[in-house]
């Protein structure tokens, strides 16, 4: 007779302000695995381990940019940044975009992403943001869906939104009205 366990998994979404190393190590781990993946939210080459640590340090200080995490079984396996425009900017200072999210491809399947939209959605409207917007390659089915399913409206596409292997990638922008 075999006994199969169910590991118990424990979803939770935070936003970082002060990185520790053992986050700071997650994070490069987490980003390294995705654009291994194709998903490295901009990058097609993993960049040196200096280069990871400088770019999340640098996110945290920003006063600009929420640095939000999800975490299964309190490791960090995702993440999004809901960035705001800086404070002259008076006409757009009631409009978030959500940036660079991803999740690692061990963690995937878990509901981590939608978590971490919702967690920014609640955020976004206790700062008094009104619209969220946000941008993505057509090669990132998966994304697409998800936003799609949460009510994210399409409003436009850019036949150049990237240069990927010698050949343009279409972007697919969304809103949504909070």
């Amino acid at each position: 007779m075999s006994t199969q366990l169910k590991e118990k998994i424990n979803i939770s979404v935070d936003t970082i302000q002060n990185l520790s190393e053992v986050d700071l190590a997650d994070l490069c781990n987490i980003t390294e695995q995705a654009i291994n993946a194709g998903g490295g939210f901009g990058w097609l080459r993993v960049p040196t381990r200096e280069i990871l640590n400088q770019y999340w340090k640098r996110i945290t200080d920003d006063g600009l940019n929420n640095l939000i995490v999800g975490r299964l079984n309190g490791v960090i396996a995702g993440t999004l940044q809901l960035s705001y425009e800086a404070p002259n900017i008076e006409s757009r200072k009631n409009i978030a975009q959500i940036k660079r999210h991803f999740v690692a491809p061990w963690a995937r399947g878990y509901g981590l992403a939608k978590s971490m939209i919702d967690f920014s959605e609640v955020k976004a409207k206790e700062e008094n943001i009104k619209s969220i917007q946000l941008s993505v390659r057509e090669t990132q089915e998966a994304a697409i869906q998800l936003f799609s399913n949460k009510d994210y409206k399409v409003w436009g596409e850019n036949p150049s939104y990237a240069f990927i292997n010698g050949s343009f990638i279409k972007g697919i922008y969304f809103y949504k009205n909070l």
